[in-house]
This record gives structure tokens, C-alpha cells and sequence, in this order.
């Protein structure tokens, strides 16, 4: 690779940030974009080719429904602040363009061998994919969990069994503006070494 585009490259992992789903406007990614960017984030290790990620396209109007169902379960639960929160979470999965649940579908053929928590760890690496691909292609992205991600109710109203975990909620969209860097660990502060 040459010089100056390895040197992009990296400037480009050295700099990424999320951005916050409320932050994020149109356009969304189309819909050649988006193959692209889920695309790149089938390009993680695999051990095993078990391919354990899945993704759900969430379109406008199955944002729409999913904030009514969170703002209803909000409603009749006691630990949330009732009307703030009933707004913020009918809003919440409506705050972006685009919106993708990943979740994993582990591979159980061959436990022994390629265990679970591989097979976690690459969907972590699928879903940080997908955000260095949106931000490489000009979007800005957030990858969320949040109580929905662990709802049971919130499963079956997307179609999902209770056994499925859902790894991220992850938002995409276009920032207006650069988002600003947080305090982060150097890497002095975690590296050791074993000679």
C-alpha cells in the first residue's frame, strides 16, 4: 500500500467518533450504500465461518411503531420519570435516518471448537465495522444498546425469539456539524509488555 493512503487510512481510525442518534439529520445512506456498508462489516474475523450477525433494516415507519411500543412500556412501568421519558423514547429510534438492529445468531453445530463468546466478540467487530464503513462513506453513526436491547417485549414485537440477543441499535445519518473529541486513555496507559 502506498505511503500517503496507508497514512489516510490511519488518520482515519485515529480520528472517528460517534455521533450522538439525536445529532443525526439526512440524508441516510441509500440503499446502495447501505448494502455496502453491511458489506464491510461481513469483513471481520470468523472463526469457523459461522457468520453469527444478523441485521434488521428498520424503515421510517418501523421506527414509528417501534417508539410507540417503547413509549407505551415506558408508560406503564413505574421506574421511568412518566411524560419527559414517554416523549424521549417514542422519539428515540425515530432520531435518525437509518436504523439497524444487529443481533446475534450463534452457530451451535460445533460449540467445542468456535464458542460463544467468539462468535459475540465478531458481531462486535461486525458492528464496528459498520460504523468505520458510514463514516468512511460521509455518514456519521452511534451504536446504542440501551434497556430495549434486553425488553423481552421489545423482542417479540420485532420477531425476535427471547433467547436472541441484540448486540446494538445502531443509527445512521449525516452530522451538521464535526462532532468533538472526549478524553480517551493513552495507549502507554494500557499497554504491558511480557519479555
Amino acid at each position: 500500500m502506498e505511503k500517503n493512503k496507508s497514512e489516510i487510512i490511519m488518520s482515519f481510525l485515529l480520528n472517528r467518533r460517534s455521533v450522538l442518534a439525536a445529532k443525526l439529520n439526512e440524508p441516510g445512506p441509500s440503499k446502495k450504500q447501505l448494502d455496502d456498508i453491511i458489506t464491510a462489516g461481513i469483513r471481520v474475523p470468523d472463526h469457523g465461518r459461522c457468520s453469527p450477525w444478523r441485521v434488521q433494516v428498520v424503515s421510517k415507519e418501523g421506527q414509528r411503531k417501534l417508539g410507540k411500543l417503547l413509549s407505551e412500556i415506558v408508560e406503564k412501568n413505574d421506574e421511568f420519570e412518566k411524560k419527559e421519558q414517554i416523549d424521549y423514547w417514542y422519539n428515540r429510534p425515530q432520531s435518525a435516518p437509518c436504523l439497524l438492529i444487529i443481533t446475534l445468531s450463534p452457530n451451535r453445530d460445533n460449540l467445542s471448537k468456535i464458542p460463544i463468546i467468539e462468535q459475540e466478540l465478531s458481531c462486535g467487530a461486525f458492528c464496528q465495522n459498520i460504523l468505520n464503513a458510514s463514516h468512511a462513506l460521509g455518514f456519521s453513526a452511534q451504536w446504542l444498546t440501551e434497556w430495549p436491547a434486553y425488553n423481552s417485549e421489545v423482542k417479540k414485537f420485532l420477531g425476535y425469539n427471547e433467547d436472541t440477543k441484540i448486540l446494538g441499535f445502531i443509527y445512521i445519518g449525516t452530522s451538521l456539524e464535526a462532532p468533538k473529541e472526549r478524553k480517551r486513555v493513552i495507549s502507554s496507559e494500557i499497554i504491558n509488555y511480557f519479555d
